[in-house]
């Protein structure tokens, strides 16, 4: 069957069949299937949808499009787990979470991705550490992962190559937001990683690709029913992404805030709950201890420095710093030029346009226009205002880091006008729902 064929078939809302959709898979990676094709049948899905049965067909011949990873030779394969984020502004989670989930003794092998549309990449932001190599080979991946506890890298050659094409294409044609696509990137990639457990962070907020909470529950409900479905523990936390989680937004000063974090220097209370929330999650789903075990084990790895270790560790371990717990204010470059957002009224938060927070490091080099395009990690928001605080006429709201005053002029008008101040608080809650 020719590709045109399938894409008409998908273009025409009709049900994929088996031989289709391995067809399609094989078709990316072989070549078979052009990126102008690919394009076109992912604009098909995105509008016409897939059913569960399609959306576990696709994810399973996404899988199967390349290598499994086994974890055999580990003392307590059960032991390994991972975490996912839907995405968000400001998501610097994982940073914080895999150091200290190894800490307590787990094993996470973290395959990430980077930036897809406004929303910035996990990879993305590791590349902002000089030296720190996201694509190593499978043998150094699984090495570190069992000498240090973690490894947070880019998907492998061989792990899920659908994938990795498919990913880069979505975000650049305006199909990120489709559910079938999102569970079928997010668990191929999760079960050919050989994890027993996972947890899933599905945003929900006008800074997340699902801005209502129904579209979130369907999201988590899909992938929790597939996870499942491939033997793996699984549990879906939504929590919200109305504003930018944590202090920042950007590369190199999200990496900058999660070391300080780990350190205890400069902690976001907010940042800690929901990233302590999906940790208590993993383990409690491997560990069998109680939720109050699992809060004091996360606790002491904080205050004993065991976490910030082990991230120190994962980093030298993969190419970087060997110092970067001491040595961050040098090695990780950020933009020189600073330029502030006042706020011209009295009151507080009652809305951040977080989306457009993201555009704006676009706008400035922070993120991809076009596949080919390369980030510039320096630039980025710092010092960004939350929900409810309590904000006076010239207080500042956010201050932007950038190459040079043009690009600060660039983006201005849109930062300004991303924060909305009235008399009063708001309700707002960080943990949304659980699904399980």
């Amino acid at each position: 069957m020719i590709p045109q064929e399938i894409i008409r078939s998908k273009r025409n809302n009709k049900k994929l069949s088996s031989e289709e959709i391995k067809l399609f898979v094989e078709g990316i990676v072989s070549g078979d299937f052009s990126d102008s094709q690919i394009a076109s049948m992912s604009m098909a899905i995105f509008l016409n949808g897939m059913d569960a049965e399609e959306t576990v067909k696709l994810t399973r011949c996404m899988t199967n499009s390349g290598e499994i990873l086994s974890w055999k030779n580990l003392p307590n394969p059960h032991l390994v787990c991972d975490k996912h984020s839907t995405g968000g502004v400001g998501d610097k989670v994982s940073l914080i979470l895999a150091p200290v989930l190894a800490a307590c003794g787990l094993f996470v092998p973290m395959i990430s991705g980077r930036g897809l549309g406004h929303t910035g990449g996990t990879l993305d932001k590791f590349d902002s550490i000089p030296g720190y190599d996201t694509q190593p080979n499978k043998e150094k991946f699984i090495k570190v992962v069992k000498n240090v506890g973690c490894a947070i890298i880019g998907q492998t050659p061989s792990l899920a190559p659908a994938d990795k094409k498919l990913y880069s294409i979505r975000d650049v044609v305006g199909t990120v937001e489709s559910l079938p696509l999102i569970t079928s990137s997010i668990l191929s990639k999760k079960i050919a990683s050989g994890l027993s457990s996972l947890v899933l962070d599905v945003k929900v907020g006008n800074g997340s690709f699902n801005k209502s909470l129904d579209v979130a529950q369907k999201l988590a409900h899909s992938l929790v029913s597939v996870a499942k479905g491939a033997g793996i523990k699984c549990e879906a936390i939504l929590t919200d992404m109305n504003q930018v989680l944590g202090y920042s937004a950007g590369h190199a000063v999200e990496m900058i805030e999660s070391i300080q974090y780990l350190t205890n220097k400069n902690k976001n209370i907010r940042l800690e709950e929901i990233t302590n929330k999906l940790a208590i999650s993993l383990i409690v789903q491997t560990l069998n201890c109680s939720k109050k075990e699992a809060v004091n084990k996360i606790n002491n790895v904080i205050n004993n420095g065991k976490a910030a270790e082990k991230f120190e560790m994962m980093v030298a371990s993969l190419g970087g710093d060997k110092n970067i717990l001491t040595n961050y204010e040098q090695v990780i470059k950020t933009a020189n030029h600073r330029g502030d957002i006042i706020s011209n009224k009295n009151g507080y938060i009652s809305e951040i346009k977080t989306r457009q927070l993201g555009l704006c490091l676009i706008e400035i080099g922070g993120g991809r226009k076009q596949i080919s395009d390369k980030i510039d990690y320096s630039v980025g928001l710092i010092n960004v205002k939350a929900i409810n605080n309590k904000i006076k006429k010239g207080d500042i709201l956010v201050t932007a880091l950038t190459r040079n005053e043009n690009d600060f002029k660039k983006i201005e008008k849109q930062l300004s006008g991303s924060f909305i101040i009235k008399d009063k608080k708001i309700a707002n809650k960080n943990i949304i729902d659980i699904i399980d």
